[in-house]
């Protein structure tokens, strides 16, 4: 009789068992579960904008080396202030670099890089250099380049990340730096007057040969 009772007992425990991962099964997920998990897929699948942005920069680097793009260009000169040159490259499609090199009359030069894509300005490169004497006799003056590259990350039009490095290199050194050797740090972003340049270059973008200011 007890080992029937028992054996009773074990059947009503799994039948129990078995009903509540039955109703388990049964219950549907909720919407938020399914919000959650469509979320978290969303967020592993989303790229990068900083590695976008390299990649892109790398694409048009290669376009550029290999003279895929085509190139028009014209120099301005601001009598004793300033002189320089802007080079448009474009794709079948679309201006893609804006190269603009410029030089003040006080020792200092300047080159800008803007990459564009689907009419966006995603990228800027900036090399500043100034320069001074730093010894040596009047006829052999040894000169001293002050240089500081800029890296700027733009991603909807608002600067994400900015990189600078500074290195210095001598006339008379028999060994100079390697400016791919020398790491970035990153600074906060000072774009504003980049960008006024920038929309400036776009709006001369027809011109051609020789013209004032800009």
């Amino acid at each position: 009789m007890r080992t029937l009772f028992l054996a009773a007992g074990l059947v009503f425990i799994f039948s129990c068992t078995n009903d509540k991962d039955k109703t388990a099964l049964q219950t549907p997920l909720s919407k938020d579960s399914l919000a959650i998990k469509k979320d978290s897929k969303q967020i592993k699948n989303a790229v990068d904008p900083i590695e976008e942005i390299k990649s892109e920069y790398s694409k048009l680097q290669k376009q550029l080396e290999s003279k895929k793009l085509t190139s028009t260009d014209f120099t301005y000169n601001c009598n004793d202030e300033r002189s320089g040159k802007v080079t448009f490259y474009s794709d079948q499609k679309e201006i893609r670099i804006i190269e603009h090199s410029y030089d003040e009359y006080s020792h200092f030069g300047s080159t800008e890089q803007y990459f564009i894509k689907d009419g966006n300005l995603f990228f800027i490169f900036k090399e500043d250099t100034g320069w001074n004497f730093d010894g040596g006799t009047p006829e052999k003056p040894i000169t001293k380049d002050d240089i500081t590259e800029s890296r700027l990350y733009i991603h909807n039009n608002k600067s994400i990340k900015c990189l600078e490095k500074q290195y210095s290199i001598k006339s008379d050194a028999t060994e100079k730096p390697t400016p791919d050797k020398i790491p970035n740090k990153e600074t906060q972003c000072h774009t504003d007057e980049l960008m006024k340049t920038y929309q400036s270059l776009l709006r001369n973008k027809d011109k051609k040969g020789e013209t004032k200011c800009i």
